[in-house]
């Protein structure tokens, strides 16, 4: 028989308790059980009034609205605060009744314009709750992963202009450029003269001067012109993220889009180097003699990929030509010398050949094709750094280590991107930016907490035996 009584309970009134709607294993149940939000209340204080004015909003809930957004992945706030009005759960984990008024959604964007913005909160935030998995034991940052994913920007990419941006100074110019005069006086070179960048007789390259032509965006001029391939051309903002081998987030950056990763790297590991790392994991963008320097001396092993060299189809490999270290020369596959030149302002030594010999080589069409016959190569006066990253890819077990990303950062970036909001922003600004990025990593970090918590059987928060190590599988 046929049921029909689908309006018979409209509108009969119960009596319930809000507790008692929400299940024991909602996923906000376990997120409130796994942290203490009251550390929220430290972070703010000197945002607000002590002994006048209107009575706030509690800031834990102007906090959590934000949370359940990132964490559901709901596009906007306006849609947002529409959810929370028909969610118990939501409401729940807000700490409001049934007829409490949700906040309008207009609320957290003025708190944040008047009382969050130009501020660390969010990091902070981002912070304590990477602080709790610490103490948990769950994370192991011997073994970390770094690598850039692109947030595409709340830009039209036909409102641009272009405009001229000065290069900003790369975190090793300063010790490049000493190395290189050392370099060149060890040679019996001149020291290299400083560059007039505003030498209106010679413009650089492109046409313009004190700096290089790029695009702009009207809208969102923090953004960046960002080149996928040959078809995706949009303003967006890169990401620069590192995780651990079990998917705990341990820092990120946010940039322009157009900037290249082996730029911006320097920003995200100031702030991950003091969780003693062992090996670094990152793709061929950061294989750079700088960056290998720099790990290589603060004694983190970088762990690179190998990466073809861009060499003309029939011609030799730079790894073909021998070098010889004692006698500071490459050898050729003919067996004849090529001796260096000069130190060029980017570091690299210049190793030319003898244009006499070379001119009547039988393997010439296969070395060089320079109208005066003579072949050059590049060596960096950090190459020794390079090399030792390649016995480093070399080492058993580095091979199984690479191989990790996939399982770690990229499916980091997998499950932002799909189930968190992360492919593109509807904010504008690189400081709304980093806000959206440390609320999103911190609920996958808070997500992944609760789950582990509730698996293990903890449900108090006040208890946590700090010197226990949990392995997460």
């Amino acid at each position: 028989m046929m049921t029909q009584n689908t309006d018979q309970k409209r509108e009969q009134i119960q009596m319930f308790c809000m507790d008692d709607l929400v299940p024991q294993d909602h996923l906000l149940r376990l997120i409130d059980k796994a942290i203490d939000w009251s550390f929220i209340y430290d972070l703010v204080e000197d945002k607000y009034c002590s002994d006048n004015g209107r009575p706030s909003i509690d800031p834990v809930v102007l906090i959590k609205i934000p949370f359940i957004q990132y964490l559901y992945g709901i596009r906007s706030m306006r849609q947002t605060i529409k959810e929370i009005e028909v969610n118990v759960a939501y409401r729940w984990f807000l700490g409001l009744e049934m007829y409490d008024t949700v906040p309008h959604f207009s609320t957290f964007g003025k708190n944040y314009t008047r009382r969050f913005k130009d501020t660390d909160l969010f990091e902070q935030i981002f912070s304590k709750i990477l602080e709790d998995c610490y103490k948990w034991g769950l994370v192991d940052p011997s073994e970390v992963f770094v690598d850039a994913t692109h947030i595409k920007a709340r830009a039209n990419n036909k409102k641009m202009r272009k405009r001229v941006a000065k290069e900003e100074a790369l975190f090793y110019e300063d010790l490049l450029k000493k190395e290189i005069n050392q370099d060149r006086a060890d040679h019996g070179k001149k020291l290299l003269k400083e560059h007039d960048d505003h030498n209106d007789n010679c413009p650089p390259p492109g046409g313009t001067f004190g700096g290089k032509e790029i695009k702009e965006s009207t809208s969102d001029p923090d953004s960046g012109w960002f080149h996928k391939g040959e078809h995706k051309q949009v303003f967006a903002y890169s990401v620069e993220t590192a995780c651990d081998k079990n998917g705990w987030v341990l820092g990120y950056t946010v940039s322009p889009g157009n900037l290249h990763d082996s730029r911006t790297f320097k920003g995200l590991y100031d702030k991950i180097k003091d969780v003693r790392i062992e090996t670094l994991i990152a793709d061929a963008g950061y294989k750079t003699p700088a960056i290998a320097k720099l790990l290589i001396d603060d004694g983190v092993a970088p762990l690179f990929p190998y990466k073809v060299p861009m060499t003309k189809k029939g011609f030799f490999k730079k790894y073909e030509y021998v070098y010889d270290e004692y006698y500071d020369c490459y050898i050729c596959p003919n067996d004849q010398i090529l001796k260096y030149s000069t130190t060029n302002r980017e570091g690299y030594r210049e190793y030319k050949s003898c244009k006499k010999i070379c001119t009547d080589c039988q393997y010439l069409n296969q070395c060089t094709e320079s109208k005066n016959h003579v072949k050059v190569i590049n060596r960096h006066i950090w190459e020794d750094y390079m090399e030792q990253c390649e016995d480093i890819r070399h080492t058993k077990g580095m091979s199984e280590l690479y191989k990790l990303r996939k399982e770690t950062i990229e499916r980091l970036f997998g499950t932002a991107k799909e189930n968190h909001g992360f492919r593109y922003t509807q904010m504008y600004g690189k400081a709304r930016m980093e806000m959206k990025v440390g609320l999103t990593y911190a609920c996958l970090n808070l997500k992944k907490l609760a789950k582990i918590l509730h698996r293990r059987g903890i449900t108090e928060p006040d208890n946590r035996p700090f010197s226990h190590c949990f392995i997460f599988a």
